[in-house]
């Protein structure tokens, strides 16, 4: 059983959405951030990431910064750009980009189903970066982001939100400079509400595709709200969160690679050699990328070319879905053994590209490192291999999935 509720969500006047509507708070950094959101006052990072209206290098967890994110979403509020629903509401939510259509509910999400592990995790959490979630939400007594939750196909649901979609106009719509156009419908009718409240509690698990800080951060907040309210009966708003559902044959994970600064002490001759070892090592060199055509081969960029390498069968556990993952193939039998890369989540000499970037940016980089590094091109993990890992209990390689487009932020706000 999957519980999800309608929202009475605080949203855009149509008329602002284009203006109010962000990229995440944590896919860019404070100055990034600063320059999206130039000349416009109503952009959602000033509250999302309310340390752009204070002076280069103040401190983005100050408590400062908190403050300044509630009043920024009161102040939208009360200016009238915000706008909170009537009656509680289902909201379908599209994104196309490349042609490409996304399409899912914007809906509350069970906090207990989370504790129970019916909302399925695959990634570990840092605690800084959850104090920091719980923080903001605790200062704007809301959830200001989605989080991103998938769903195993079905066919009903998909069904519904296609006869909604199409016997009505969207209310809100518009495409950034990005190219993404966003979609939103408001589902009111209560017998379409119903229907999609008990199509959904015929589903056995909902899986996070992203927002696992957002997530855990969320849960935080509920249990502090819960032990300051004794009584609470589970209906009341803090015991659900925001989350846009989508179904998981819908969504794409795009190739998420690896830059590498140095090659461990190597010559370039010796490096292809331990490679060889574990890998076949293709002899045809190129200065074109190499785009890995399928799971186990990678792109290699190094001294200004490009190979194709491909795991060695032997060294490969197809029955465990952590270990047949191409970002712990690579992790296991290359970064750590050969470059020393032992923990990708401190290591200085790694960075990571989304594949939006292209593999040019890929050679690039190692280039402006001065050219003594070298770079990775992955095979996307596929949304089955997340479901597969979520469903026995284990925990995702960090940097494995990058997912487009990205939701935006400030379409959608629930207020605990």
């Amino acid at each position: 059983m999957s519980k999800i509720i309608p929202l009475r969500a605080l949203r855009p006047k149509p008329e602002f959405a284009a203006k109010v509507a962000a990229l995440p708070y944590d896919v860019m950094n404070t100055d990034e951030a600063r320059e999206m959101s130039k000349d416009n006052p109503l952009c959602f990072l000033n509250i999302t990431r309310s340390e752009i209206n204070l002076p280069d290098g103040a401190d983005p967890y100050a408590d400062e910064v908190y403050n300044l994110a509630a009043e920024y979403l009161k102040k939208l509020e009360m200016d009238g750009v915000l706008m909170r629903e009537d009656k509680p509401c289902y909201y379908i939510y599209a994104q196309t980009m490349g042609g490409r259509t996304q399409t899912g509910i914007v809906a509350g999400a069970s906090i207990d189903e989370y504790f129970d592990g019916r909302i399925k995790k695959h990634e570990l959490t840092r605690e800084a970066k959850e104090v920091d979630r719980i923080r903001h939400m605790e200062a704007t007594n809301a959830n200001t982001g989605l989080i991103f939750l998938a769903h195993k196909p079905e066919p009903e649901i998909t069904a519904l939100i296609k006869w909604w979609t199409e016997r009505n106009e969207p209310e809100i719509s518009f495409t950034p400079d990005d190219g993404v156009t966003h979609s939103v419908w408001v589902v009111t009718c209560d017998g379409v509400i119903a229907e999609l409240r008990s199509l959904f509690e015929k589903l056995n698990a909902l899986y996070i595709a992203d927002g696992h800080h957002r997530n855990a951060s969320a849960a935080k907040v509920a249990q502090k709200k819960r032990a300051a309210n004794p009584n609470y009966t589970g209906e009341e708003d803090f015991n659900y969160y925001m989350a846009a559902i989508f179904s998981s044959d819908e969504l794409m994970i795009m190739d998420y690679n690896r830059i590498i600064s140095d090659l461990n002490g190597h010559s370039t001759e010796g490096f292809l050699a331990k490679v060889g070892e574990k890998f076949s090592v293709s002899p045809r060199t190129s200065t074109t990328p190499i785009k890995p055509r399928e799971r186990h081969v990678f792109g290699m960029y190094i001294n200004k070319e490009w190979y194709e390498i491909t795991i060695k069968p032997e060294y490969v556990d197809e029955a465990d879905p952590v270990a047949r993952l191409d970002c712990d193939i690579l992790q296991k039998h290359l970064l750590a053994p050969i470059l020393g890369i032992e923990d990708v989540r401190t290591n200085p000499n790694i960075e990571f590209a989304g594949g939006l970037r292209g593999l040019d940016y890929l050679a690039e980089q190692v280039e402006e490192q001065g050219g003594k590094g070298v770079a990775f091109a992955l095979f996307p993990t596929s949304m089955d291999e997340l479901i597969d890992i979520a469903d026995s209990g284990q925990i995702m390689p960090p940097k494995s999935t990058w997912f487009e487009p990205k939701l935006r932020s400030g379409l959608f706000v629930h207020t605990l």
